[in-house]
């Protein structure tokens, strides 16, 4: 079944920008998950698995255009160049060491990983094996940055405030007296709950009073200048982004889906 919002991406929005009629500028940080051969019973875009294959694929498309991978620490509020990518991934699956960091080695890129620390030589998560801290200490040395994505991955809105701060610092400080050196960087699991106001300024401020110097969501979109450092969006890769796909979503022509993205969310938060 084809995918109303590649159809809208590749054959509406991609042409408007081609004419100038949509904005360029925007650093773009993609969000993968796990690079594995396990199947996925969901809609496309729901998924969070990338085969091996395709990520190749995908990250041998962006070296070829010109990419060059930066990190999270270096957004600024310059103007980008066109040719920034940051490249992420959530929950710290142990599949990051033996598919994904061959792939990003063999072109340079750098990654954040970002680690939910009770899975980490604990439980699968989602019914997947996660990283070993010895697995993350040899991808530090070899240049992978690890930041938090909680400790036990809950949907932070569910919780009280108390709950919510613990989950920050614990991840935080296990991290930091597992590897030996700061922690400046989160991601925020689940959906992100953008449309309660309340709620973005209060996981803001306690980012930063955790020592947090960058946060990224699951909201869809590019970093641009004067964005919330705290709450950036990003851009979900998988499987079934082609290269046409990507090249559309790398440009700034998948934006347009956070529009009906936030209304959905404000809606459901309305209707019970």
């Amino acid at each position: 079944m084809p995918r109303l919002d590649r159809l809208l991406t590749v054959y509406y929005f991609s042409p408007l920008r081609k004419l100038g009629l949509t904005k360029e500028s925007g650093i773009p940080i993609l969000m993968y998950h796990s690079i594995s051969s396990a199947e996925e019973r969901v809609h496309s875009y729901y998924r969070i698995n990338t085969l091996p294959e395709v990520f190749a694929d995908q990250m041998q498309f962006l070296a070829r255009q010109g990419y060059r991978a930066i990190s999270l620490e270096e957004l600024t509020d310059k103007e980008p160049d066109g040719k920034s990518v940051v490249i992420t991934f959530d929950d710290g699956y142990s599949d990051f060491y033996f598919e994904a960091f061959p792939i990003l080695e063999q072109y340079g890129f750098r990654a954040t990983v970002f680690l939910a620390t009770a899975y980490v030589e604990g439980e699968p998560f989602s019914g997947r094996p996660c990283l070993n801290w010895e697995q993350i200490r040899e991808l530090k040395v070899a240049g992978i940055a690890f930041g938090s994505h909680t400790h036990t991955h809950p949907q932070l809105s569910n919780l009280r405030r108390p709950a919510i701060i613990q989950e920050l610092k614990r991840s935080k400080d296990i991290i930091e007296d597992r590897l030996g050196s700061a922690v400046t960087l989160f991601s925020y699991p689940y959906r992100f709950p953008e449309e309660n106001e309340e709620f973005k300024g209060f996981i803001a401020e306690e980012l930063i009073n955790a020592g947090y110097i960058r946060g990224v969501t699951t909201v869809i979109g590019r970093y641009r200048t004067g964005d919330n450092r705290m709450l950036i969006k990003r851009l979900p890769v998988n499987s079934d982004d082609d290269e046409t796909f990507l090249d559309a979503k790398l440009k700034g022509s998948y934006d347009w889906l956070r529009t009906p993205q936030h209304l959905v969310k404000r809606l459901r938060s309305i209707i019970p």
